[in-house]
């Protein structure tokens, strides 16, 4: 399964990095890839994980889900 999520707040690399840190965390995500100049993540994961456990990953890491 695949999650889309639009992303506030990132401007750098690291960012980005720290994102993809924090979503790929989660139990049952398998990938995510993050995109600075789209302000977004797709997130590759399994059916048990949420959308809540998606955005509470990316509040977390201190970035806000649009």
């Amino acid at each position: 399964m695949k999650t889309n999520l639009k992303i506030d707040g990132m401007s750098c690399e690291h960012c980005v990095k720290h994102v993809k840190d924090a979503l790929e965390e989660v139990t049952g995500v398998i990938s995510a890839t993050v995109s600075l100049e789209e302000n977004s993540a797709v997130v590759e994961h399994s059916d048990a994980v949420t959308l809540d456990a998606l955005k509470a990953a990316v509040v977390e890491a201190g970035y806000e889900v649009a």
